[in-house]
């Protein structure tokens, strides 16, 4: 078969040789080799090659190319190439075509989208590369094009490529409706015209899911829809969805669904379900228009990692929606000022809650002789285990607080704490080991001295009666778990009416600005409940904030004696309590009243040193009786034997008493006993 010839080539050979050496032919070359080459190319070859000429013409076809099949050779040769080629959605782009042609560059590896006349139903893909054609003397005489079908090839890259944007936008967010909208969005218009997305309603209401059903498809709410079915218009977000729209029965993998368009069965709808370990999540179904490629096989392993990879972003959000309640319960501020700390301070308590969960925390702990202790700290952490420290050094606090220590001794005991949680979690898991910040102050309401103690830079604060303000009473600390004590800490002698601040904060946190905290504190008169709630618009997530006014106890409420270190002292002693009862009329048995009495001073001149003194602070449900004296030798409770003469003292305090204990000071030590008072009717019932 001849090769396509220019008009104003005249076959004349180029000189210097015959046709043959013309072309390179070496002597045992065999006749008609060219014309056997050239024809097996264009019988054979599955390149699709077009052969046009300076007038882009189409001048010869190979029929059985992709693209051409079943096209008869005559119905193109002689047209333009815009006109041979219009069932491409893209077109010829001629001017590409005339700059090969003028400058000789070749174009390489363009695509070209379209319908061939072949197979109208499916859109395919070529690769079109386009060269220059010369003769024998180097004149142009056309162009040459060759086109391979990469239509597999580019759908497997547009599924990867779709795999990844899947894998990259959703699960960026733990709220169902997101994750399931993500989906809808990323999988339109790439993946198919129209998504419709269902969930549970035990999802939507963040429940556990129950079993996949597998007898008929279960009754779906839509959660999230994109694109346009072009049949009508989608349902509305919330609607209930009828098992019909995915099947008779939901299936348990992605399943092609045909529809009927113009006579012919087309698999353009593709139902895939949500399930974790055989529990149901929701569904989604693909549309395709008829005029669009239909699904294949490989639509199905795409969409089966698709709805798996959604799946699990929602388990992951239901997950989380447990442990948020989980934090919420653990995590449940503001708490209920103790009845017994009223007296003592006017609390008021907030907490900005987001469900970080990053393990702030907040307490009013009554202490003996109706002192108070106001703690409020955060793990530095977040998440679940955060909150667990958190709650696990709460406890610690209200422990280490029962043992009346003084605040930087309790944040050195606490610091101790975490440096032991840091260990465990270190052991049994790569979770980041923990560290807080904690401020302590601890009230007396009857001398007014206010104790207070800083680790990391939890905000602490103090306003006085005539308001100025001072912001940083104790500098900052290191952290709990981190360099470790000594802790700054100062004592202050303040007014009742006084106004104490206490706020967690994290690391380097730029919340909570001091400058504001100060101008929102400088209002002394002020309820506390008005300041706390001008003072919560500053708090950044997750932290908690204490406002507490101070009081103090009326004299009449407190009597102290001084006590000789000698036995005839405690008859003394017994008597004084006793007519201190009558006077206040306090509805306390004056006879235990008088043998804790006893016990104590007794204890105190045989063990410890003078000077001693013996104190009662009357509270509305509380006595305390308190001895003290110059040794630093620490009483303890021991069960005496029936032969022993004595050791018995503070099992009769312990047995008659609410509590006891022994607190500490620079000049000695106080052993005191509590002894409750009983209620009226209508306190017991709450009235």
């Amino acid at each position: 078969m001849p090769s396509p010839q220019s008009p104003e080539s005249d076959g004349t050979p180029v000189e210097g040789g015959g046709p043959d050496n013309a072309r390179g032919r070496r002597p045992d070359e065999p006749d008609g080799l060219d014309e056997a080459v050239l024809d097996a190319v264009f019988t054979q070859s599955a390149v699709g090659l077009h052969v046009l000429d300076r007038d882009l013409r189409v001048v010869r076809v190979n029929t059985v190319a992709a693209g051409m099949r079943g096209v008869p050779q005559e119905q193109v040769v002689g047209l333009p190439a815009s006109e041979a080629y219009a069932p491409f959605a893209d077109g010829v782009d001629e001017s590409v075509l005339r700059d090969v042609l003028a400058t000789g560059r070749p174009r390489r590896e363009v695509l070209l989208r379209g319908r061939p006349p072949g197979d109208p139903d499916r859109e395919h893909v070529f690769s079109t590369s386009t060269f220059r054609l010369t003769d024998r003397r180097g004149r142009t005489i056309g162009v040459v094009t060759t086109a391979v079908d990469v239509t597999q090839r580019e759908r497997a890259e547009g599924r990867l490529r779709l795999l990844h944007a899947v894998r990259e936008r959703i699960g960026q967010s733990l709220d169902v409706l997101r994750i399931v909208q993500d989906l809808a969005d990323v999988t339109v218009p790439g993946f198919a015209d129209s998504a419709v997305v269902a969930l549970t309603d035990d999802v939507l209401r963040g429940e556990d899911p129950h079993l996949s059903p597998r007898i008929v498809a279960p009754l779906l709410r839509c959660a999230a829809t994109a694109g346009s079915d072009g049949a009508g218009v989608l349902p509305r977000v919330g609607t209930i969805l009828l098992p019909g729209l995915f099947g008779e029965r939901l299936p348990g993998e992605p399943t092609l669904l045909p529809t009927e368009s113009e006579g012919r069965a087309l698999p353009t709808v593709l139902v895939a379900s949500f399930t974790v370990r055989g529990r149901l999540l929701g569904a989604v179904v693909f549309h395709r228009r008829p005029t669009t490629s239909q699904f294949e096989r490989e639509d199905l392993l795409l969409a089966a990692d698709i709805t798996a990879r959604t799946a699990t972003c929602l388990e992951n959000s239901l997950r989380f929606s447990r442990e948020h309640i989980v934090m919420t319960a653990l995590q449940s501020w503001p708490r209920k000022q103790p009845e017994t700390t009223r007296n003592a301070l006017e609390v008021s308590q907030r907490h900005r809650h987001e469900g970080h969960g990053a393990g702030s925390w907040c307490d009013v702990i009554p202490l003996s002789s109706a002192r108070v202790a106001l703690v409020a700290g955060r793990v530095e952490q977040s998440g679940v285990s955060a909150v667990a420290t958190m709650s696990q050094l709460r406890t610690a606090v209200h422990t280490l607080a029962a043992l009346d220590l003084e605040p930087h001794e309790l944040l050195a005991r606490l610091h101790l704490t975490t440096r032991r949680l840091a260990r465990e979690q270190r052991e049994l898991s790569d979770v980041e080991e923990p560290s807080a910040g904690c401020a302590i102050a601890v009230h007396d309401p009857v001398s007014g001295l206010l104790d207070i103690a800083r680790a990391g830079n939890c905000f602490l604060a103090i306003t006085r009666p005539d308001g100025s303000v001072e912001p940083e009473p104790v500098p900052v600390g290191s952290l709990l778990g981190a360099d470790g004590p000594p802790f700054p800490s100062r004592t202050y002698i303040l007014q009742p009416g006084s106004t104490v601040c206490l706020a967690s904060r994290s690391t380097g946190a730029s919340s909570l600005p001091v400058e504001a905290l100060t101008r929102a504190l400088s209002h002394p008169r002020q309820p506390t409940e008005s300041m706390a709630d001008a003072l919560e618009r500053l708090l950044g997530p997750e932290e908690v904030l204490l406002v507490a006014r101070t009081q103090r106890l009326p004299e009449d409420h407190v009597a102290a004696w001084d006590l000789p270190a000698d036995p005839a002292a405690v008859a003394d002693a017994r008597r004084l309590a006793g007519r201190c009862l009558e006077g206040w009329g306090t509805p306390a048995d004056r006879f235990t009243v008088e043998l804790v009495v006893s016990e104590l001073v007794t204890n105190a001149i045989r063990y410890g040193a003078p000077p001693i003194a013996l104190r009662l602070v009357r509270q509305p449900h509380l006595l305390t009786c308190e001895v003290e004296d110059a040794s630093m030798t620490a009483p303890y409770l021991r069960h005496a034997r029936e032969s022993d003469e004595g050791g018995r003292g503070l099992y009769i305090c312990a047995s008659l008493t609410d509590s006891w204990g022994t607190r500490y000071t620079a000049s000695g030590k106080t052993v005191w006993a509590a002894v409750g008072l009983p209620q009226p009717e209508s306190d017991r019932r709450g009235g």
